[in-house]
């Protein structure tokens, strides 16, 4: 365990970098970075596809196509007006059409906000805080192929960090882009340099796919997913189970804290 341990981290400067944050003076470790710990068979299964070192680097871009669109969708929140990347610009217009249509209020103070739990010892940094048809809680934007039930352990978190608020519920909004075959209806998504085409769902009466040289694809599209988890106690404890292993599993530097 020592030694597996010791391999994945250079210094105790790096573990803490890597994993946590330094807020007045202490260390929390970083909210994002204990559910982690979590199995993800879809990820397992992803780099059985593509091998390991491949998968790494689909998924480092993949983060840094990621961060661009949430970097610049923050901006607008705050009031800004930042350029926008071409190669993102199907997924951010879809986003403000989106907030526009179904009259989403964000409070220009508490997007990307760095935010502690004192009582549980962990930090993180919240996306944002909504008004989202009448009732006040915490928005979560993802750039994922889907919404999964993982994300329920990250804001939750959140949530019993925030009580002090009053929040009422929590979202996550998923923003994406893809190009729809005009022939069979079936999606062809390019993220981290990987193109990959999936079927329709759920899939029409008599539905038949195209042959894959057939396909004929429309422009790219932005898709916008918003989905509210208003039960959080039961996600929460799973989180806190989650932070006792990550605490395990880093006994070695954690003791070093």
């Amino acid at each position: 365990m020592l030694g597996y341990v010791c391999m994945r981290y250079e210094n105790i400067e790096d573990f803490k970098e890597q994993c946590g944050y330094t807020i007045d003076g202490a260390w929390y470790p970083r909210v994002t970075k204990i559910v982690e710990i979590k199995a993800k068979p879809q990820l397992y299964k992803f780099y059985a596809e593509v091998g390991f070192d491949e998968g790494e680097e689909i998924k480092a871009q993949s983060a840094s196509e990621g961060t661009l669109i949430h970097e610049t969708l923050e901006a607008i929140l705050v009031g800004k007006n930042p350029t926008i990347d071409p190669s993102i610009a199907p997924a951010i217009t879809a986003a403000q059409e989106f907030m526009k249509t179904n009259t989403i209020h964000v409070d220009p103070a508490f997007v990307e906000r760095r935010v502690v739990n004192y009582e549980h010892g962990y930090a993180g940094t919240i996306d944002a805080l909504a008004l989202i048809s009448g009732k006040f809680g915490i928005l979560d934007i993802k750039t994922s192929l889907s919404i999964y039930r993982d994300y329920n352990l990250q804001t939750a978190a959140y949530m019993d960090t925030l009580r002090a608020h009053k929040l009422q519920t929590r979202w996550i909004m998923r923003i994406d882009q893809s190009r729809t075959c005009t022939q069979c209806g079936a999606t062809l998504r390019d993220k981290g340099g990987r193109e990959k085409i999936r079927d329709p769902y759920p899939r029409p009466l008599n539905w038949k796919r195209c042959e894959e040289s057939m396909h004929t694809f429309g422009p790219m599209t932005g898709r916008i997913e918003l989905k509210e988890f208003p039960y959080w106690q039961h996600d929460f404890t799973a989180f806190l189970g989650a932070k006792k292993l990550w605490e395990w599993e880093n006994d070695y530097w954690l003791k070093k804290i």
